[in-house]
């Protein structure tokens, strides 16, 4: 039997409450579909008291409570959390592996950057208190303006399993550096981390009703959070489909939304490269995380004539990838999240081969796993640009092939999609490189790598990828609004209307 999580309930004003209607959700470790725990299920009555605890929290004293504080004061806090986080990383990190299935390292990793960005965030926050009056050069002397960038209000924060605590915190500290107070819904797939941030949140003295966690499913949950009218903002990351519900939520009363949606980004390279180089980024591009990353580079154009030897060389070293349980030492893929995913990623793999491409390796469960939601890393070659498998994000180790002659025609085929998160060129000449980041439709570009992310750098895509910017000073952006403040400045009469005469 495999370890159990924490116990927790809601976190809704500064305690652990539970949901109205005392529901849980079974938490499913998908490495050995064992059941390791509970989180609670709240319903739009648990997500109301937690819009409301927010919002005390925003406008209490009239506006001088959390909205009103310094960055500074803010600062503290967020760097109280990143240090919590750093002393618990090891915990943090096997709840996480456990919960989604992301290999221990790979969650150890993402643990170090939930730390760097709450730290990153308090330096933005502090950041603030000299920005908070901001003069606009006038055409006329008699007027002065200021512009004042204050918090957006309360927000909603519903985020993806796939990087749990991680695409939180790109949310949450941002948020609360600005001064925002947040309600967080994470994925019903993957809670458990969200809820010990809460725990840590608790910890280090923030105070209440600034961040609740309602966990819970999309329908019952996250779908009142993102229509709740006293919620200002909505910022979702996950699904195309379920950004397009949230996006018609918020419109309805005319809420601002973030969106950070779904991907089918392409990896082109070039027959000037160095192969064993080229092959690992375009196996580290789609195969990291188990393939379940929204940037995943999940199509391969590739110059036709390398495609032979490169092919090969993907294929061999695809097939030593160690694939385990996530808390196996050397874990370099671990299953899909869920058996739902497992079955969606199965149905791509077959849909496939009946649709003509060319099985290179993978497409099966692996032979030494028995239990357990494991899909071996798979390569599609010949994948006709009209086939599900290249059209569709599978949101699993899969990746599909296509060559190209042209640098021309890798372009025209890479912009063939209706997403427009990513995409990763290889190639030592470097002019071609910058020509060819500058051509593609995308919001995130990788030249000679795939995949890094800095907090410090812009996040977000175009087209049905979503629009808005995480992460950076964009970030921060996110959870502000701009305040015009103009002041008639001259001792002279305004004189627009006359004067009356005096009787």
């Amino acid at each position: 039997m495999a370890p159990a999580i924490p116990s927790r309930l809601l976190y809704i004003g500064g305690q652990w409450r539970a949901p109205d209607l005392g529901g849980q959700i079974a938490v499913i470790n998908p490495a050995t579909e064992d059941t390791i725990g509970y989180i609670p299920a709240a319903t739009a009555d648990d997500v109301d008291l937690a819009v409301k605890a927010a919002r005390e929290a925003f406008t209490k004293d009239n506006g001088k409570y959390w909205a009103r504080t310094t960055g500074k004061y803010r600062a503290k806090f967020l760097r109280a959390i990143a240090a919590e986080v750093t002393a618990r990383k090891s915990q943090l990190a096997e709840l996480e592996a456990m919960d989604c299935g992301k290999p221990l390292d790979e969650a150890a990793w993402d643990m170090d950057d939930v730390a760097g960005c709450f730290d990153y965030y308090a330096g933005l926050a502090e950041g603030l208190d000299a920005k908070g009056h901001l003069s606009v050069e006038l055409p006329m002397d008699t007027f002065k303006t200021n512009v004042l960038k204050e918090p957006i209000g309360v927000v909603g924060l519903i985020t993806p399993w796939n990087y749990p605590l991680l695409m939180a915190t790109w949310k949450v500290a941002p948020a609360l550096a600005a001064g925002c107070t947040a309600i967080l819904k994470p994925s019903e797939l993957a809670s458990v981390t969200c809820l010990e941030l809460a725990s840590i949140a608790a910890k280090v003295g923030l105070p209440a009703g600034v961040l609740n966690v309602v966990t819970g499913l999309g329908k019952d949950a996250g779908a009142p959070l993102s229509k709740h009218p006293g919620v200002d903002k909505v910022a979702f990351t996950g699904s195309t489909a379920t950004g397009k519900s949230i996006m018609g939520a918020a419109a309805e009363i005319i809420k601002p939304v973030t969106l950070e949606l779904g991907g089918k980004s392409a990896i082109i390279v070039f027959d000037d490269v160095d192969i064993e180089k080229a092959v690992e980024w375009t196996m580290f591009g789609v195969f990291w995380t188990n393939g379940q990353i929204c940037s995943a580079t999940s199509r391969l154009l590739l110059q036709e004539n390398i495609a032979s030897v490169f092919l090969e060389r993907l294929a061999e070293w695809t097939k030593t990838i160690k694939i385990s349980n996530p808390l196996e030492p050397g874990c370099r893929l671990g299953p899909v999240v869920s058996d739902g995913q497992y079955k969606k990623v199965m149905k791509y793999i077959s849909t496939a081969q009946e649709e003509g491409a060319t099985l290179l390796c993978g497409g099966k469960r692996p032979e030494h796993l028995s239990k357990g939601y494991f899909v071996e890393p798979t390569v599609f070659a010949n994948v006709r640009p009209s086939s599900q498998i290249w059209k569709e994000e599978v949101f699993g180790p899969v990746l599909a092939v296509r060559t190209f002659r042209t640098e021309e025609e890798a372009i025209k085929l890479a912009n063939d999609s209706e997403y427009g998160l990513a995409g990763a060129v290889i190639s030592t000449d470097e002019d071609r490189c910058q020509r060819v980041a500058e051509l593609l439709q995308a919001g995130i570009i990788w030249i000679n790598c795939a995949q890094p992310t800095f907090t410090q750098a812009p996040w977000g895509g175009t087209k049905r990828s979503g629009f808005g910017r995480e992460l950076g000073e964009w970030g921060l952006e996110n959870y502000l609004s701009v305040k015009q403040v103009t002041k008639y400045i001259s001792e002279e009469q305004w004189g627009w209307y006359p004067r009356p005469s005096k009787m």
